[in-house]
């Protein structure tokens, strides 16, 4: 029977995570799931405003969604920005996407936000991979384990 896998608390990739989607698992040194996190966030959120226009990330209009889209990082902000101070000013009337394509560019960005959030959670209480200790046995050696999980100082957990 194995043990549960060891959780290390690991606020700076958490913080990574929150400042570029996918860097913070590329601290950890994940670099594939990394660029995979954040080829899928930044899809998420250029295809939020493909299909919904810039105006899709808004929080005067949305409060509520840009809540929930904010997670996405810095460019949500800049999207955002953008959108206050270049586009809204320029046009007189309120200029929205037609139909409802609006509210799914709206929905996408959020949802890149919202898997963001998962992503620093998953960073923050980061579980090595199994064998990870017997490829680099000293880069966590600072950060103190939060699972009460044994180790008989053995790589494999088998006992014998």
């Amino acid at each position: 029977m194995t043990s549960p896998p060891i959780r290390v608390f690991r606020p700076d990739a958490a913080v990574a995570a929150l400042m570029w989607p996918g860097l913070g698992h590329i601290w950890l040194g994940e670099k594939k799931r990394g660029l995979l996190i954040m080829a899928g966030m930044l899809f998420l959120i250029f295809g939020g405003i493909l299909v919904g226009g810039i105006d899709s990330v808004d929080r005067i209009e949305n409060r509520l969604w840009f809540l929930a889209q904010s997670p996405g990082g810095p460019l949500v902000f800049v999207i955002d920005y953008i959108n206050q101070t270049q586009i809204k000013p320029r046009n007189n009337v309120l200029m929205r996407s037609m139909g409802h394509v609006n509210e799914m560019g709206t929905l996408f960005v959020a949802l890149a936000g919202l898997l963001n959030l998962v992503v620093i959670l998953d960073a923050l209480h980061y579980a090595p991979p199994r064998g990870f200790e017997r490829r680099d046995p000293n880069r966590f050696a600072s950060a103190a384990p939060t699972s009460g999980a044994h180790d008989d100082g053995r790589a494999g957990g088998r006992r014998g």
